[in-house]
C-alpha cells in the first residue's frame, strides 16, 4: 500500500476515530485542491456534501460526481485526486483493518463510547 493520506495531506485528512478494527477519516477540501498519491484499504465512504472529483492512478483517470448523503464501497486502491467542481468536498471514510472476526460472546450492544 502506498502512503497514508493523513501523512501525505494532513491538512485535508484527519483521523476522527480509530480502534483495532477500523479507522475513520474526515476529508475536506475546496475547489481546485489536490491530494498527493496515497492509498486506502477497503473502506466505506459517506458523502457529506455533493462534489465532483478527478481521480488518477497508473496512467488512468476517472471523473466522478457524487451527491451528499451517499454511502459507497471503496475497494482498496492507490490514487491522487483533485476537486474539479465548484463545491467543497466533505466525506467520511471508514477504513477496514485486517483481522475483523466474528462477534465475541457477551459483546456489548450499541456504540463503543
Amino acid at each position: 500500500m502506498s502512503a497514508d493520506p493523513t501523512s501525505t495531506n494532513p491538512e485535508l485528512y484527519t483521523v476522527v476515530f480509530e480502534n483495532a478494527r477500523v479507522r475513520v477519516l474526515r476529508y475536506r477540501d475546496r475547489p481546485g485542491d489536490a491530494t498527493s498519491p496515497h492509498g486506502h484499504p477497503d473502506s466505506v465512504m459517506i458523502t457529506l456534501s455533493s462534489f465532483t472529483r478527478r481521480l488518477a492512478s497508473g496512467g488512468q483517470q476517472v471523473e466522478l460526481a457524487l451527491e451528499a448523503g451517499q454511502a459507497r464501497w471503496l475497494g482498496a486502491q492507490e490514487h491522487a485526486g483533485r476537486n474539479i467542481g465548484d463545491t467543497e468536498t466533505h466525506a467520511i471514510f471508514v477504513e477496514l483493518k485486517e483481522g475483523a472476526g466474528d462477534v465475541p460472546a457477551g459483546a456489548p450492544l450499541g456504540p463503543d463510547l
